[in-house]
């Protein structure tokens, strides 16, 4: 589980945006008591959903 802070940095954005892809679902989040977190296989279905659309870059 990551806080919305580490998992902004290792997708390389900035907490704003983290908080709005939580917000719209792109991202799945999970609430333990008053806090929020990231669940690592989260970021890593988002990328999945991304390369898949063709959204992100890939090394040729």
């Amino acid at each position: 589980m990551l806080t919305i802070e580490e998992a902004a940095e290792r997708l390389g954005i900035g907490r704003t945006l983290m908080y709005s892809l939580m917000t719209s679902g792109e991202v799945d989040s999970v609430q333990i008591g008053r806090l929020r977190r990231v669940p690592t296989e989260a970021l890593t279905d988002f990328v999945a959903r991304l390369r898949r659309t063709g959204l992100v870059a890939t090394p040729d």
